[in-house]
């Protein structure tokens, strides 16, 4: 993974000594609330509804045992305990206290971690696919990129204060893992398909919250060397273009929808002729420079197939059901990529106990060479697991709570904090994840219905990524009450698509009965070997209505 050279190291050590001085200011009562905003907001300290929030940087979702160690120190020293895992890769902390805010930092600051440019109107952490770097898929790994795009977006003077916030993503497999269309700009690493020759295609314009859209393609493909140059051109035309006069509609969509893509094509093309060759020998050399970081683990020459992963799959079918839906392909022979959910039924997705933290740190150690992710789905992945090693790592994480089979299956919900934490909410998330969760407890029934993404925000921000889930749900308040309206048909793929609205909003106990029937009627029509999400692409959204309609206003869930 990439380690902080001497200008990263300066860098974020004076953003904590200026925001130790910014904080105390403010205790003193030198800064007003509204003078010191934007100055918390820069180092990612929100106010949400009962407390302070601090949002940390997990750039590309890449973290080390030593990082996760530091983090549970963080939560029991300075929180109650535990973290929250997020959409964008990252980690929040519900409960610091504002005089502490710079300690934390200090401590991240100690195992090269940071909170900057995780909030305002600036260019977020740049998240990317979970495997990067190991996925049997993969065209090119990912993360050199992402951290080239990191160094690139970090204090740029002219992205410092754009229109809105502005969220980035990189994949680099035939599978979209890092849900590229629904980003203000995305960056897909792509073979051309005449030369072979390895490049980007870049797209804009996507993005959910109030106005979702689906991003489009705007580069077709920018050579190495090109990038940074067609980057900055995209970000010109939005930064001089965007609409700044209405927060609602100031997002890189709204520009590409509202002057069409031909003409947004047309003055990105503008801006780079007037800025000359696109070709930058300092990118290629700078980009091979980070890639010395991520350059491929030495791994132990293993045969593809485990004879001891083999016996106990046959031996245990509690393990071998947690294989089905944990384990992916790994570049490597005798390896596996191991996902673990942060989903047990009942909790609150996402979250992670300090004690958990300490364990999977040691567990990282012990089975994946001290390296672990994050995923945008809120769970953990350890890259580089031996297959021979597979069966003991699942029973010392079920020791800790952490070996639940339900990766990619209907408990595995993506839910933002919501009204029990934020200050945008107008619903609660968590309750309803869980008593969603609660209902399809049984590991069998979840297997059979097999993949099938729920995803449910609390405000129309969609943090929750409602609009793409397979079934999303989005929690309103109306008339003094919480409201759920229910999409289906979403997807996160690159075949990326809006759900369609079912009808009108349900209580918080009518939801779950009415999920329950959707899966009920998708169980009853689905052909032999079809998922959720085909069934509902070859019926239609509209099939399922009735069966929504069916839901008693009364029914308890």
């Amino acid at each position: 993974m990439y380690r902080y050279d001497e200008f990263d190291e300066r860098f974020v050590r004076e953003r904590v000594a200026q925001f130790r001085d910014q904080v105390q200011r403010r205790i003193d009562g030198a800064l007003t609330e509204e003078e010191f905003r934007p100055l918390r907001l820069q180092n990612g300290l929100y106010l949400q509804l009962h407390a302070y929030m601090l949002r940390i940087a997990v750039p590309y979702g890449v973290l080390s045992s030593r990082q996760l160690r530091a983090l549970a120190t963080i939560a029991d020293r300075y929180d109650r305990g535990y973290g929250h895992f997020t959409t964008r890769q990252n980690l929040q902390f519900n409960w610091p206290k504002l005089r502490d805010a710079p300690d934390i930092l200090e401590l991240l600051a100690d195992v090269q971690m940071h909170t900057i440019q995780t909030s305002g109107n600036c260019i977020r952490n740049t998240t990317a696919d979970q495997f990067a770097g190991v996925a049997a898929d993969e065209i090119e790994d990912p993360r050199p990129v992402a951290e080239l795009i990191r160094q690139w977006s970090s204090l740029h003077p002219e992205f410092a204060f754009l229109p809105r916030k502005f969220k980035i993503a990189v994949n680099g497999a035939t599978e979209d893992r890092a849900v590229l269309k629904a980003h203000d700009v995305a960056v897909r690493i792509i073979r051309h398909a005449e030369t072979g020759e390895t490049g980007y295609q870049i797209l804009a314009g996507g993005g959910l919250g109030r106005t979702p859209m689906i991003g489009k393609i705007v580069v077709d493909f920018a050579p190495k060397g090109h990038l940074l140059s067609h980057l900055e051109a995209v970000m010109r035309v939005y930064n001089a273009q965007g609409r700044r006069d209405n927060k609602y509609k100031a997002r890189i969509k709204i520009l590409v929808h509202e002057i069409g893509l031909p003409e947004f094509k047309a003055r990105i093309a503008a801006e780079l002729e007037a800025e000359g060759p696109s070709f930058r020998q300092e990118e290629v050399d700078e980009l091979a420079r980070i890639a010395t970081f991520f350059a491929r683990k030495e791994y132990e020459t293993l045969a593809p197939h485990s004879r001891p992963y083999e016996r106990a799959r046959a031996a245990n079918r509690d393990f071998a059901q947690w294989a089905d839906t944990a384990l992916f392909a790994h570049k490597a022979d005798g390896y596996a990529i191991v996902t673990v959910s942060l989903k047990p039924i009942g909790g609150p997705p996402g979250d992670m106990t300090s004690d958990q933290m300490r364990a999977f740190a040691d567990l990282a150690d012990r089975y994946s060479l001290g390296e672990l992710r994050v995923s945008h789905a809120q769970n953990l992945v350890l890259p580089h697991v031996k297959k021979d090693d597979l069966f003991a790592l699942w029973r010392a994480l079920g020791e800790h709570g952490l070996s639940t089979a339900n990766v990619g299956l209907i408990t595995d919900i993506i839910a933002c904090p919501g009204l029990d934490y934020c200050a945008l909410a107008t619903a609660r998330s968590i309750p309803i994840a869980q008593a969603i969760a609660q209902r399809f407890a049984d590991p069998a029934r979840q297997h059979d219905i097999g993949p099938l993404n729920i995803k449910i925000s609390g405000c129309i921000n969609a943090c929750g990524h409602h609009h793409v889930g397979h079934i999303g749900i989005l929690g309103l308040e109306k008339s003094g009450r919480e409201s759920y309206q229910i999409t289906l048909g979403g997807d996160a793929s690159w075949n990326a698509a809006i759900g369609e609205l079912l009808g009108p909003g349900l209580t918080a106990d009518e939801t779950p009965a009415a999920i329950e029937r959707l899966v009920d009627f998708y169980l009853a029509h689905r052909l032999s070997g079809e998922t959720f999400i085909e069934t509902v692409k070859r019926l239609g959204a509209g099939a399922f209505k009735g069966a929504f309609a069916g839901v008693s206003r009364h029914e308890a869930a």
